[in-house]
């Protein structure tokens, strides 16, 4: 096996939007694959078909390359080892199905759900883990024949279950966890490896996909530990050396300690939220990288092909992955700052327009305010959207000024500072941030005000808020005719307060 050229998989379900746990096993068997100059293979496991999202497999491939990570082999790729969705594979199940039926090693059965319900509570009853009891036990080879007839003659469907031996212990070297084992008879009894619609179960299908495409390592979450075993029963009845296991372990909200459920509405854990809200992907690619896996070093900031240089298995934790969102929006400002001034308008242009504050047909002129609102708020943004609230102030109508503010232009200086620098700002020749700074120097020289008394004032008034970018570049890109409407409101304000 160690001779092999390395051959790892990513196999999601189309069941939906591709969530951060199952982006976190792509995208480490990505770079193990890419460390060592292996083959990374894209399967699609789409045997549950009652499960199947139209459009679920397009969804994950698309977000998959939104992230960086590509593959070698898959359903839009092609290869030697296809077809690689599991849903035309169906043939090659049964030859490898009947394979064991033949041998005596799996076997049809007829029991009704029903049936199957009641002996499961009858043992919990009895205080014993729920488990299937082989039916035709003490029945000899013609007797089984007859039973079988006759719940065909019934029209009853059955599935295929494979024999698990007895007094067997189903251990492994785990790459994350070391030496793990099972007994068999702690497995639940013969399992299903057929359903009642002809369609391979999970740990069926999955060994023979492995085994055929040559996989030689197996990364995946830690969920999966408990279908190891039953994987290499299968293996073990088709006469197959397995792959090598790692699994990885769980992700957990840092804020509750607990498993990161897609029902845990307090985290956003869905690749597509992140793209909406305007995180940039060579970010999530760094951010999720650091689930469940340390670099040599303090640094967190890692451009791919650093990551794919440095990846090592070895340095898998055994810990719970703590998902903070902190950490997730701090490492995505450090790439904002970094990026493309042209990518950033086009995110947050897409953002502002989805919340209609721009509209969808933009003129040249619109396109320029907004690169420049965009550009003085880069630094401080996390994500993209984040400018909807940010920058609200260049949006709304005259905003209300709250508590803190009224006190502010409360103050003895307020008044003259504000209306001087109304007399200085409409004298200058064109209303730019140079021209607004200018008309406050002016305004500082008139009054003999400084500080935050002369800078607090004129900020209120212009903007109708105490925070927000330099107050220059703020009075430009609100406009001659918003700022005097702004500080006309505000003097009103006063007087109306026998100010």
């Amino acid at each position: 096996m160690a001779k092999q050229k390395i051959r790892v998989r990513y196999a999601p379900s189309p069941t939906g939007h591709l969530h951060i746990g199952n982006a976190r096993t792509a995208l480490f068997n990505y770079l193990f694959a890419r460390h060592n100059k292996g083959t990374m293979v894209l399967r699609i496991e789409d045997t549950d078909q009652k499960r199947n999202v139209e459009g679920g497999s397009k969804s994950q491939m698309e977000n998959l390359h939104w992230l960086g990570i590509d593959w070698d082999e898959g359903p839009d790729k092609g290869g030697d080892f296809g077809p690689y969705r599991q849903s035309e594979r169906k043939d090659i199940y049964n030859k490898y199905i009947q394979q064991l039926i033949d041998e005596g090693k799996a076997y049809y059965s007829y029991k009704t759900e029903e049936e199957l319900e009641a002996q499961r509570e009858e043992q919990r009853a009895m205080g014993i883990a729920p488990h299937y009891t082989y039916e035709y036990e003490g029945m000899t080879a013609d007797e089984i024949k007859e039973v079988q007839a006759a719940a065909e003659a019934k029209g009853l469907k059955p599935v295929v279950r494979i024999h698990i031996p007895e007094n067997r212990t189903y251990a492994w070297e785990d790459m994350v966890k070391g030496k793990v084992s099972f007994e068999s008879d702690t497995i639940g009894g013969d399992f299903v490896i057929q359903k009642r619609d002809g369609m391979p179960t999970y740990n069926f299908a999955v060994v023979i996909d492995d085994h055929l495409m040559e996989i030689t390592h197996v990364l995946r979450g830690d969920d999966h530990v408990a279908n190891t075993p039953k994987q290499l029963v299968v293996y073990e009845a088709l006469g197959w050396e397995p792959p090598k296991f790692g699994h990885m372990t769980l992700i957990i909200n840092s804020e509750t300690g607990k498993k990161l459920s897609k029902r845990d509405e307090s985290v956003l854990q869905f690749i597509e939220q992140y793209r909406d809200l305007g995180y940039l992907p060579d970010a999530m690619f760094n951010f999720i990288t650091l689930l469940g896996w340390s670099p040599v070093g303090e640094s967190e900031i890692f451009s791919q092909r650093e990551l794919i240089k440095s990846f090592d298995p070895k340095r898998l934790s055994k810990s719970p992955a703590a998902f903070d969102q902190k950490k997730l929006e701090w490492i995505n400002n450090q790439y904002v700052k970094k990026a493309d001034r042209d990518l950033l308008l086009d995110l947050a242009l897409n953002n502002l327009q989805e919340a209609g504050l721009v509209d969808k047909e933009i003129s040249p002129e619109k396109m320029e305010w907004v690169r420049q609102l965009v550009n003085i708020y880069a630094v401080q943004m996390s994500y993209t959207k984040q400018i909807v609230d940010i920058a609200k102030i260049f949006f709304e109508e005259a905003p209300e000024l709250s508590d803190a503010e009224i006190e502010e232009i409360k103050k003895d200086d307020a008044r003259p500072v504000i209306e001087e620098f109304k007399k200085q700002l409409n004298a200058v020749p064109r209303f730019t941030a140079v021209q607004a700074m200018n008309a406050i120097q002016a305004t500082r020289r008139e009054t003999g005000v400084k500080g935050r008394k002369l800078f607090m004032p004129i900020r209120i008034a212009a903007t109708r808020s105490m925070v927000g970018p330099g107050i220059g570049e703020a009075i430009e890109l609100m406009g001659k005719e918003k700022v005097n409407k702004h500080i006309d409101l505000t003097l009103k304000q006063l007087s109306d307060l026998g100010l």
